[in-house]
């Protein structure tokens, strides 16, 4: 008789996959689930994602990343047969756990995670203060430094005084296009 797992219950797992196949892992898994007749043990699978907010070509643009390169949630019963067919979906290397045994996510973490996943517009991050030396990294003026001389934190967007020509000049760059020196 084949030794059998123990069952721990309806638990959210981390499932490790090659990195960058995380959605084709999800896709393939929720046919799988449906395909076998799983929906009893097998509840929900989840890339965790977060919408960032990022320049390009000079351009504001939201983006959403995955905030676990390389790992799927799926909420499930383990049991020997869920358990296979998690297990043997292509491009997933394994459960996070000891050995092959599955370690559940805490509920406390999976609601933090949700949470974050949750957040429909990021907030423009200014960590920059009045005041402070900044580079400017982006943009018509990259690699200049200046002193930050007014934050308008509603459009993220900073004024650095510039020497240019002698002269300090005004330039007004998004939050994202400086850092701190």
């Amino acid at each position: 008789m084949p030794k059998q797992k123990i069952q721990q219950g309806r638990n959210w797992y981390v499932l490790h996959t090659y990195s960058g196949y995380e959605d084709a892992v999800a896709k393939n898994l929720r046919q799988r689930i449906e395909s076998l007749g799983m929906e009893d043990k097998i509840f929900n699978v989840i890339v965790p994602k977060e919408k960032k907010i990022k320049i390009k070509n000079g351009k504001r643009k939201l983006v959403e990343e995955k905030i676990y390169p390389g790992y799927v949630l799926v909420e499930m019963i383990v049991t020997d047969d869920s358990w296979y067919v998690v297990r043997n979906t292509p491009r997933v290397t394994g459960f996070i756990g000891a050995g092959t045994t599955p370690i559940p996510v805490s509920p406390k973490e999976i609601e933090i995670l949700k949470k974050r996943m949750g957040v429909e517009a990021p907030q423009y991050k200014v960590d920059v203060t009045l005041g402070s030396l900044v580079k400017i990294t982006d943009g018509p003026f990259k690699d200049f430094e200046g002193r930050v001389s007014e934050i308008d934190k509603d459009r993220g967007k900073i004024k650095v005084l510039v020497n240019i020509f002698g002269r300090d000049t005004p330039v007004e760059v998004d939050s994202l296009q400086v850092k701190k020196i």
